[in-house]
Order: structure tokens, then sequence, then C-alpha cells
């Protein structure tokens, strides 16, 4: 049998409930970006997601699965990870930092923000399709085929007391936490009742630097993070901060967009930029592999940042 991708990488379902029972296993939840290796005979190759090409966004990552120390126990093998940058600072891994390793190939950026890769789960061995075989087996045979750990290159832990890992990873402010089935098999995509994923709800300190209109009401407020554009939010608008927000368009009207590619998702929108933005907190999921906020809600806006007292 020759080495095929998946469809889709199978992606765990949203769900604030954690599973228990002897039959669940648990694992941290990596706030990286998913990528499949594939090793076919010394010929390596990175697939994102979407199943792009990636090889040479991680030129390390590349180096080191062609150790031939490594590919002792295989001559073709399919890998399921997550590529991350970890932060040595917070001590956990940073997902905006990962998301400027997807944007640029500099080796400079390269030597700022080193990336590991961390191995989840196996699908395909020296001509066997492992995606059939239940998933406890096929992290045991990982476990097996990558003893040696290092921070670059090492299989995820897997835990069997999902409240308790759960605690941690709040207690720490992680991600969250993947629950897997320990007998499920390797689907595509969503299509299964196997993989549970429970997220903590971030919080972050946005610059509001537009607002898009609709029939010349404020519709929703354009953020930006570190300078990046980070998505639109309009939860936790109401009426009142409408109209006082559309009046403080008006006074700070900017004539250029804040950023210097328009977004793709902006594009179409009547939108005003302002000459002074201003700190908004929000909160939310998940950041998207675009850098976009997912399902974002506004804390807390100061009035007196927009209105200093003089």
């Amino acid at each position: 049998m020759t080495l095929q991708l998946p469809k889709k990488p199978m992606s765990p379902l949203l769900n604030e409930q954690i599973p228990k029972g002897d039959e669940w296993g648990y694992q941290l939840k990596w706030d990286g970006v998913r990528v499949l290796a594939a090793i076919d005979h010394g010929v390596i190759n990175l697939f994102s997601k979407k199943l792009l090409n990636k090889n040479e966004t991680y030129p390390e990552i590349m180096q080191l699965l062609n150790d031939p120390n490594l590919s002792v126990g295989f001559n073709s093998i399919l890998l399921d990870g997550e590529i991350i940058v970890f932060d040595q600072e917070s001590k956990k891994p940073n997902f905006s930092k990962v998301l400027q390793r997807e944007k640029t190939r500099s080796t400079s950026m390269q030597t700022k923000y080193p990336v590991s890769y961390v191995l989840f789960d196996l699908l395909y061995l020296n001509g066997v399709d492992w995606r059939k075989k239940p998933f406890r087996e096929r992290y045991k045979m990982l476990q097996s085929l990558f003893p040696k750990t290092s921070s670059s290159l090492f299989v995820t832990d897997l835990f069997y007391d999902g409240e308790d890992l759960w605690n941690w990873v709040a207690s720490n402010q992680w991600e969250g936490i993947v629950s897997k089935k320990l007998t499920s098999t390797y689907h595509d995509g969503k299509k299964h009742t196997d993989w549970y994923k429970k997220k903590i709800t971030s919080f972050f300190d946005v610059q509001i630097v537009g607002i898009t209109l609709k029939n010349k009401f404020l519709s929703s407020l354009v953020m930006a993070y570190n300078g990046s554009y980070f998505g639109r939010v309009s939860s936790g608008l109401n009426q009142q901060w409408k109209e006082v927000l559309l009046l403080y368009s008006k006074l700070h009207l900017a004539n250029n967009s804040f950023f210097t590619l328009l977004p793709p998702d902006l594009k179409g929108e009547q939108i005003t930029w302002l000459n002074k933005p201003f700190p908004c907190r929000v909160k939310g999921l998940e950041i998207t592999s675009s850098g976009v906020l997912r399902h974002p809600q506004i804390e807390k806006i100061d009035i007196h940042q927009l209105y200093p007292q003089k």
C-alpha cells in the first residue's frame, strides 16, 4: 500500500463537557498549527491542515526529520502533530508567534521564533495503514518509534484523568485539552464522535482601528493585535455604545487604512478608519490559522480612554 494523506486531518469537536470513563484518554491542546509529516524512503514532506506543502516554512523540522538516527524503525511513515513556538517568558506555546513564522520564511524569523514539532498520532507505517487501528495502539507505537524526547521533537503525553488535566490547564492558562476515545479509528475531518476539545476562554487587549457601517449605523469594530488584523467584534455592544463610538469615529476620521493590505474579509465593507485607535479588552475561544480571533466578545471599553478628562 502506498502512503496516502487523509482528505482532512481528524479534528476534535468543541464540547464544554469532558467525557469520562476508562475508554477515554486526554492530551494537552497545543496552541500551534496542524502539520502532517510524510517520510517515504528519505523523501520528507510537511503538509498543513489544508494539505499545502510547508517544507520551506519549517526548514528546522525538515532537518530534524532527516536525521538518519531518527528513522531506524521505519522506511515510510505518516505523522500527525502540531508545530508550536514555545514562549520562554510565559512558559507555554504562543500562537501569534507561530503565525508570524507562517507568514515569513526569513532566516532572522527562524532564529527569533524557533519551532518545535509535537507528535500525537500515527497514520501510516512501512506499507500499513494505521488509521483503522485503535488510537490506543497508534499512540503506543508512536511512543516506541520516538522514545527520545527533545525540546524540538517529542510525543505529547497521554493522561487518564481529564478533570485533573483540565484543572492544571485552567490554573496555568494553557489553551485547553483534547479528549480521545482510546478505541477510536482515525476519521477525516470532523465526521466522528470520538475526539472532543474543551478550551480556555482567552482575553486580549486589542486596538480598535476602525468601524464597519451598515446603512450608516455602526455594525462592528475592527481589531488589531500586535499590529496585525485580528478580526471584527460586535458582541457586547449595546445601542448606547454604538452611538458613542459612531460619534468618536466621525471626530477621529483617518484618510487611509490602518493595514498596508486590506484583509480579505473587509473587502466590500464600508469602513471608517480611525486616526486615533483606542484600546479594548475582548475575549474569545481561539485564534484561527489566519490570525483572527474566533467568537470575539467585548469585555471592556474605557470611556476615559475615548474622552480623557482635561
